[in-house]
């Protein structure tokens, strides 16, 4: 059978059927990119059936004569006479049959690439409703000239590739859908390189027991194509009229990046995105804010030494493409030094691509774990305070244990060997005292275990990334953990102090001391030379609340102390 035109749409108003005893039913779509067809008459035989016919519209399905051959010509807008079709075609429909045509291609001589020949894609077992009522039907079908073959991937509901390999004129069949509102990704046929990212809202647009059509319209390059109507899918509707544009999704991400990598020669690094410095002079133990990031194309990060003024000086690059509309968290850790690092794990960005910027039920803290510490051992996170139990089992290094879903309160946490049995150290998860109600954010396991193993940098904690970003916030070691200061074995004295903090401890190998702020930044570092007692003068800090972190063969320790 020849393929069917336009004409179709006007022969339930034109025609008598009364003379045929049978019939079919057609729906036209014109999808014709070509700009000298945006408007076209339509002739049946010598009689005109549709004057002026619109580019992206379509008719609504009619009855039309089966059995019986006629000949429809597609003519210029204006036209006087069947004389002056620019294309003739020759039907017989089958009675009985429902027919969907989608006009396209191209009539002009010049001025576009390809300049694939007009024609009419005939479907032939088209639907007016879905089959079940809760459900919307849909027919895709490929009408972009200059499109490569595609897969159209459902990213928003998961349901993976639901059109494989679709050239130009082709159609899928239909796919008998839930009415909901789904993400569609049309990718090459790869499937690795995304074309566009757009919604498909069917449960928005009350879809419920529809049947439509989807057409690939318009041109991915118009600049080719005498800059002619641009690549978009369009939704024929089985009433006709306007075809209605589906909305092309953001074409960007978000994204935090924080800096865990604990190694000094990477202390503060400037990060680059391709040839823009997207983060200038950004500090270990920091977050950046939840930033838009471009999307479905591929961007190199750069991470470059501090006061850098290229993307050329950089010490590490990652390329990525990321999925639109999705979150993304990335932590950068590791070692960048060639010595002086046990073990010298390489630098990296761990990513986490199902990100949150708030907590997914109200009166929740949203929590993602992840393990940065290049010297800890595979852990587990045990809830003490509460009794919740093992909420992290088996977090090794780079690891992300996915979010856990708190009621927004305070909690104790355990940090164990996989064992269980052996406590690494016990934190407070202050969630409810830092009114964490409805946030989602990052704890990360950040330092060494043992710092005279690792150029005596920072020492071990637990560090919380707030989506707003800026410094992360130290998790206090939990007091209940703290049975050698409550026994007297750790001394700290005077406390509150105005110049010199003494500390005595008994049967315990320190070797180092740190004092930082209560927002985790390091502010005086030394080691200690005598067994069992270290002295730290402190009048140059301000009035306030600090940590001591001791740390060496038998672990670490952390308690407050007050400067009057």
């Amino acid at each position: 059978m020849k393929r069917l035109t336009l004409g179709i749409i006007a022969l339930a108003s034109t025609l008598s059927f009364s003379a045929f005893s049978q019939t079919a039913r057609v729906q036209v779509i014109h999808n014709s990119a070509d700009l000298g067809a945006a408007t076209v008459d339509v002739w049946l035989d010598n009689t005109l059936l549709l004057d002026d016919f619109d580019f992206r519209t379509a008719s609504p399905f009619i009855d039309a004569p089966a059995g019986v051959q006629f000949t429809v010509g597609v003519a210029p807008s204006n036209s006087t006479s069947s004389g002056q079709a620019i294309a003739t075609f020759d039907y017989t429909l089958a009675a009985g049959e429902t027919y969907v045509l989608v006009a396209e291609g191209i009539v002009s001589a010049s001025g576009y690439s390809p300049a694939t020949p007009f024609d009419i894609a005939v479907y032939a077992l088209g639907r007016e409703s879905a089959t079940n009522m809760a459900n919307t039907d849909v027919l895709v079908h490929h009408g972009c000239t200059d499109a490569p073959t595609v897969d159209v991937v459902e990213i928003g509901a998961g349901a993976g590739t639901i059109v494989d390999d679709a050239s130009y004129g082709d159609f899928s069949g239909y796919l008998e859908l839930p009415t909901a509102d789904y993400l569609l990704d049309v990718r090459d046929m790869t499937g690795m390189s995304t074309v566009a990212t757009y919604e498909a809202p069917l449960s928005t647009l009350n879809l419920d027991g529809a049947a439509a059509v989807v057409v690939a319209s318009g041109f991915l390059d118009p600049s080719m194509n005498s800059n002619g109507p641009a690549f978009g899918l369009y939704v024929a509707l089985p009433t006709g009229g306007p075809l209605v544009a589906l909305p092309q999704a953001a074409s960007e991400a978000r994204v935090q990046v924080i800096h865990n990598s604990a190694d000094a020669g990477a202390d503060v690094v400037d990060v680059w995105l391709d040839n823009t410095l997207l983060l200038d002079d950004f500090e270990f133990r920091t977050a950046s804010p939840f930033i838009t990031a471009p999307a479905a194309q591929q961007f190199t990060i750069g991470i470059a030494p501090s006061n850098s003024t290229s993307e050329a000086q950089s010490i590490a690059t990652f390329d990525y493409t990321l999925t639109a509309g999705e979150t993304y968290v990335l932590v950068a850790e590791g070692i960048v030094s060639a010595t002086g690092y046990t073990p010298a794990t390489p630098f990296d960005i761990a990513v986490y691509p199902m990100g949150r910027e708030a907590a997914s039920m109200a009166g929740n803290t949203d929590v993602l774990v992840h393990h940065g510490s290049t010297d800890a051992p595979t852990v587990d996170v045990v809830e003490t305070g509460v009794g919740a139990g093992t909420i992290v089992d088996d977090a090794s290094y780079g690891d992300f244990a996915g979010y856990l879903e708190l009621a927004t309160a305070d909690y104790i946490l355990d940090i164990t060997d996989m064992s269980g049995m052996t406590t690494v150290a016990s934190y407070e998860a202050p969630l409810s005292t830092l009114m964490l109600d409805d946030a989602a954010i990052v704890v990360v396991a950040s330092g060494f275990l043992d710092p005279t193993m690792n150029s005596n940098g920072p020492a071990f904690g637990l560090y919380v990334a707030l989506p707003a970003g800026g410094d992360l916030v130290a998790l206090p070691v939990s007091t209940a953990s703290l049975t050698d200061l409550e026994n007297g074995s750790i001394n700290v004295f005077p406390n509150p102090t105005t110049d010199m903090l003494n500390i005595e401890f008994e049967n315990a190998n320190y070797n180092k001391l740190q004092i930082s702020d209560l927002n985790g930044r390091t502010l005086l570092s030394r080691s200690i030379e005598d067994s069992g007692f270290v002295a730290a003068d402190v009048s140059s800090l301000t009035s306030g609340q600090y940590f001591v972190v001791l740390s060496g063969a038998d672990g670490v320790q952390q308690f407050k102390f007050s400067k009057k």
